[in-house]
């Protein structure tokens, strides 16, 4: 059944959660290429094939899948040859606060990008500015240390592992122009987004790792390897078994949470699994329910998405 492009998606019961369909469409970088370039206007082929080296193939089959999804809509414009546009539904152009987390984030953890991500300016200000993450009930605002994440009645971890995310380039293989690697090396695979969900909500332990997210040992070796070689975690002595470690998330790994909740937030919104949501989010301290917001770290002001402009950088 085709999506409500102005309601949420119902999930089937006992399925895939919101935490899985949502890693599904966002953990693959052309997907996000896509909606990065539609966010500032594309809708047409045109729009995206002028932009790099994106195939047809690759660009129709993704355009397909986001469009089943809810986030496009399909429009002819043209008839004789019969042509069409996506437009970004209410869903997609939802979006906009996880691009802006994970462009912060890449700017300030990873080395530059070539070409460089685009730069963020706050119209109402004036400023090029950095979100900064604050609490939608309170305003306060709000870092990792101040969210308590529990699992909620759809958070069952067999159903947050989504089956497959398109990923995985073969050598020589086209990549996005627009590239954002560090966080793709942390939400590309569904083993590394389900062992980065394990670490938020407090696993250390390799076992840990290995029951909460049922992958095979040796995918959770090379995930906390890959993890550990990128600076998100690193290791420390077990108290209990010197010759195991255990893994803490890194400054670096701690600040990639305003991406992990807003993605989280991003797909509860729209997909919606019958027994009710996956993660439930409570601000440290308050007892209210936690809903990001994201304001301009230059003046304070709240954030929508008209109020933000995105410009290249310079050559």
């Amino acid at each position: 059944m085709e999506p409500d492009r102005d309601s949420f998606t119902s999930l089937e019961p006992g399925g895939d959660n919101a935490i899985a369909v949502t890693l599904g469409i966002l953990g693959d970088e052309w997907n996000l290429w896509i909606l990065r370039h539609a966010v500032e206007g594309a809708k047409r082929y045109g729009d995206w094939m002028r932009e790099g080296a994106i195939s047809n193939s690759v660009l129709s089959a993704r355009l397909g899948a986001l469009t089943d999804k809810g986030l496009f809509d399909r429009v002819q414009y043209a008839h004789r040859p019969d042509r069409y546009e996506y437009v970004l539904t209410r869903r997609g152009a939802d979006i906009w606060t996880v691009l802006l987390t994970m462009w912060a984030w890449e700017q300030t953890w990873a080395p530059p990008a070539t070409p460089p991500l685009p730069r963020m300016r706050h119209i109402g200000c004036g400023e090029f500015f950095s979100p900064a993450t604050t609490c939608g009930e309170c305003g306060a605002g709000v870092e990792a240390h101040d969210v308590v994440a529990e699992l909620g009645p759809s958070g069952a971890w067999p159903r947050s592992v989504p089956a497959s995310i398109t990923r995985r380039r073969s050598a020589g293989a086209k990549q996005p122009s627009q590239v954002i690697p560090h966080t793709m090396e942390l939400i590309g695979d569904r083993w590394s987004a389900a062992i980065l969900g394990a670490l938020f909500l407090g696993a250390r332990r390799f076992g840990e790792f290995s029951e909460r997210t049922s992958a095979p040992p040796t995918m959770v070796a090379d995930r906390l390897a890959r993890f550990v070689r990128l600076g998100a975690i690193d290791t420390e002595p077990n108290p209990d078994r010197p010759d195991w470690v255990s893994y803490r998330l890194t400054p670096k790994g701690v600040a990639f949470f305003p991406v992990v909740v807003f993605m989280i937030t991003w797909g509860q919104r729209w997909f919606r699994a019958p027994e009710g949501p996956a993660l439930i989010f409570t601000h440290r301290g308050t007892g209210h329910e936690f809903r990001p917001r994201l304001a301009c770290d230059r003046c304070g002001e709240e954030l929508t998405a008209s109020a933000v402009s995105i410009e290249p950088v310079a050559d």
